[in-house]
């Protein structure tokens, strides 16, 4: 990821619905959710949704297709894990082991079997 992809993700990143949509995708995993799911969940009407949700497509934190009738949404992995190699790539001039506690913090979020401090 170059410095202008990031600079765009985190711009989509920077208004909240936009933020909550992609934190739910992230936690609905590949399969993603329907449009309509996603309003409800959020309580954003189609419009205002729609809005968001092609912005964050622009991006490329998100990606639609369609099933049937349904569009489904579903978060880019690969780009959001761009995003934190981007952030990290120099992490702490040459001494990665003050970057430990953030990998610890990231495989803890993908185990749902370890537990997190609130």
């Amino acid at each position: 990821m170059n410095e202008s992809q990031a600079l765009a993700a985190f711009a989509a990143l920077s208004q909240e619905t936009r933020l909550r949509i992609v934190r739910l995708l992230v936690k609905a995993g590949p399969e993603g959710m329907a449009a309509g799911a996603i309003g409800e969940a959020l309580g954003a009407s189609t419009s205002r949704l729609s809005f968001h949700l092609t912005h964050l497509e622009h991006a490329g934190l998100i990606r639609s297709r369609r099933e049937g009738r349904f569009i489904i949404y579903s978060a880019v992995f690969a780009t959001l894990a761009g995003l934190i190699a981007f952030l990290m790539r120099d992490c702490c001039d040459g001494h990665p082991e003050i970057c430990v506690p953030v990998a610890a913090a990231l495989d803890c979020a993908c185990d749902p079997t370890l537990t997190r401090e609130a």
